[in-house]
């Protein structure tokens, strides 16, 4: 098995930063731009209720692919700790349990979204032609949100280990399939939106392939599945996904109230937004991946005490943050015009798109600094903070705002009222950060006075009883070799 290094507990904490995230975006963006391809190709349909049903189907599995964020959090999380520890064996452990425990989750979730599908599009306010194209779309594509799951656990294991190199190329060759299958697919089988459905299926399937093979073959950190060891694993991973999973569930629901709210108006501002919702991750991908980058940095230097490395990765997390965002909006607000006759679109989707580049874009630095707060708490041992903080702003973030935004300017206040929400919890975030830093400062100096081997119970985001959990597990499989 190759010797596995916490590649992050030296060298500068900016460089991995860039070098993490770098790597992540390009990924990310790959798949999030045949996404946006998607959008393009339906709305080249010239059918505004097409490009609605996508925004409305998108809403919804929104939600379950937060749930494989929610797991995919905990794998990072866990195995970045031990590999910062140099407890590999345990690492290993960990990897196959949480591959497991994230595709069982998602598929029960799943199978019970797929079950309810026309209720949960009525839901949001879909109906007459728009509702029956995304209820087909998600008939397609829902069910194959478990492979999300697993492709996502892995990926975060591959960053976990140092290799955001392999991680990205798994969602590059998956944005790479999705792109040739889309036109064949949409346009010389005419199959539409059904189209672009079924080959974003296919690129689930190669994003896990090309994210587990490296982790199995090169990495070796898929240790043996066994069923006891999985069951006494569950408390640890819980731990983290179980929060993780309200915390970006609570997005996906903040989005579904947005999405009702301008449903009201008329399918053109719903198709305004959908285009929005497939442009925002495209324009502010390093932010998504900064957050998932950030994670194995402090997991790493946390394992390894090094509470001085945290609070730098923190500080300069939060700098590549504002400096992006800032940069991102202005290209925005100079290029809406190319965008709005890019997707064909008039009207209501026209001002809508507009809106979104001149005012709202900017007030994603605050989304930004969440973010990296979220990640934070979750690889610090206070993944409770990050659940309070998304489901805060999915609800009194959200609805009194979108209201008063809605009564005072329709539809576009509806916009309006979100930005501000994201605002004042992206605020409440970045203090509770500071919060949280300046205990583990006064707990590392405290344990700067006692007995070196306390440091471990005091600093560890689970109870002593996980810890002495996964050495166990370690020495079994270590046993179990010498066995055999």
């Amino acid at each position: 098995m190759p010797e596995q290094q916490a590649k992050f507990v030296e060298g500068s904490t900016m460089r991995h930063i860039l070098t993490m995230s770098g790597a992540g975006s390009i990924g990310l963006m790959s798949l999030f731009i045949v996404d946006l391809l998607d959008m393009m190709f339906i709305s080249m349909l010239g059918q505004v209720e097409l490009a609605a049903a996508v925004g409305f189907a998108g809403t919804i599995i929104f939600f379950s692919t937060s749930i494989s964020i929610g797991t995919s959090i905990a794998m990072g999380a866990l195995v970045s700790k031990e590999l910062g520890a140099k407890r590999v064996q345990s690492a290993r452990h960990l990897v196959i349990n949480v591959l497991v425990t994230a595709f069982l989750v998602n598929a029960v979730i799943t199978g019970v979204m797929t079950y309810y599908i026309p209720e949960l599009l009525q839901l949001i306010g879909a109906k007459g032609a728009a509702f029956e194209h995304a209820k087909d779309y998600m008939y397609i594509l829902l069910p194959s949100t478990p492979i999300v799951a697993l492709g996502m656990a892995a990926g975060a294991a591959l960053r976990a280990a140092g290799d955001a190199k392999r991680s990205m190329m798994a969602t590059i060759w998956g944005g790479v399939v999705n792109a040739i299958l889309d036109p064949i697919f949409i346009f010389v089988f005419m199959w539409n939106v059904e189209g672009a459905a079924l080959a974003s299926v296919v690129s689930r399937f190669t994003v896990l392939a090309f994210s587990l093979a490296p982790l199995i073959k090169h990495h070796d950190l898929v240790g043996k599945f066994r069923y006891k060891q999985w069951l006494i694993s569950q408390r640890a991973i819980f731990a983290i996904a179980l929060p993780a999973i309200f915390t970006n569930i609570a997005t996906p629901i903040g989005n579904a109230i947005v999405t009702s709210s301008i449903a009201q108006y008329g399918e053109d501002f719903v198709a305004g937004f959908a285009v929005v919702g497939r442009l925002t991750p495209v324009v502010f991908a390093a932010i998504f991946a900064l957050s998932g980058a950030v994670g194995p940095i402090i997991g790493q230097n946390y394992g390894a005490d090094r509470i001085d490395r945290v609070k730098e990765t923190l500080l300069n997390s939060l700098i590549v943050v504002s400096i992006y965002c800032v940069t991102v909006s202005l290209v925005l607000y100079l290029l809406q015009s190319f965008i709005v006759s890019g997707f064909n679109l008039t009207g209501d989707a026209d001002v809508l798109v507009r809106t979104f580049c001149t005012f709202v874009a900017v007030t994603f630095l605050f989304n930004g600094a969440q973010f990296v707060a979220n990640t934070s708490f979750n690889n610090l041992g206070k993944p409770l903070y990050s659940t309070a903080l998304n489901v805060g702003k999915a609800t009194v973030g959200t609805i009194p705002f979108v209201y008063i935004g809605s009564a005072w300017f329709g539809a576009l206040g509806v916009l309006y009222g979100q930005a501000v929400g994201n605002i004042v919890f992206g605020l409440i975030a970045l203090a509770a950060l500071r919060f949280h830093v300046h205990q583990l400062n006064k707990e590392a100096a405290v344990e700067d006075e006692v007995d070196e081997g306390l440091h471990s119970v005091n600093m560890q985001p689970f109870c002593t009883h996980d810890a002495v959990v996964m050495e166990e597990l370690a020495k079994n499989d270590e046993l179990a070799t010498e066995q055999k």
